[in-house]
């Protein structure tokens, strides 16, 4: 099953390393991070579940929950862990699913046959409360993910469906935004952006962050 932006994404029950997982119950109201690892005790996937971990604060202050995928067992995930928290000197709170039987990385299409047969890629999903996939990245197995770079885009996908705006290149949190085009009137422009604007070109207008 191929994924794209604004899908619901498929419900699943899983088992997990914090127990039997229904993904939509365990979800709930949250924006949900879900990543996969190629396999248990790999050396790359080992950094980046204690990376997830460091931040898992920075995650729920944006109402993000994490949960990571691999295709070994559940006892396997358990002594993996306790080298994940040794190496980042961190504590794993979150669940790592575990798909042996492959049904959710076939479910979310993380199984790219002429990269790899039998492992997952890297696939990350963003996936917002009303369960719509938001974004999509997808990393080989060799190259390791930016963690910082998806909080950076969930920041973007929450200031931007709340207000009409979008974020330019480089963009950070607290940076001006992009006034959406298919906002013209004057007086609808006053009101929603009572801080002003500056018109680069008349297609291109930047304001300060209206969230701030």
């Amino acid at each position: 099953m191929s994924l794209r932006l604004g899908d619901t994404v498929p419900n699943f029950t899983q088992a997990s390393s914090q127990g039997e997982i229904n993904f939509y119950d365990w979800a709930g109201e949250s924006w949900v991070v879900l990543f996969s690892h190629p396999a248990d005790y790999t050396p790359v996937c080992t950094t980046e579940l204690g990376e997830v971990a460091r931040l898992q604060s920075e995650f729920d202050q944006r109402n993000v929950k994490t949960i990571a995928l691999s295709v070994d067992d559940v006892e396997s995930h358990k002594g993996w862990i306790v080298d994940i928290e040794e190496v980042g000197n961190v504590r794993v709170n979150y669940p790592i699913l575990a798909d042996a039987d492959r049904k959710v990385s076939d479910l979310y299409d993380m199984i790219h046959p002429n990269s790899n047969n039998t492992l997952t890629v890297r696939s990350v999903f963003v996936i917002d409360p009303q369960k719509k996939l938001r974004l999509v990245l997808t990393y080989p197995a060799s190259t390791g993910r930016n963690f910082v770079e998806i909080l950076r885009a969930i920041d973007s996908l929450q200031l931007t469906d709340n207000y009409s705006v979008a974020t330019p290149v480089n963009w950070k949190d607290g940076d001006d935004c992009v006034i959406v085009p298919s906002l013209k009137d004057p007086e609808v422009l006053k009101e929603k952006f009572p801080k002003g604007y500056t018109a680069v070109k008349p297609y291109l207008r930047l304001t300060p962050p209206p969230n701030k």
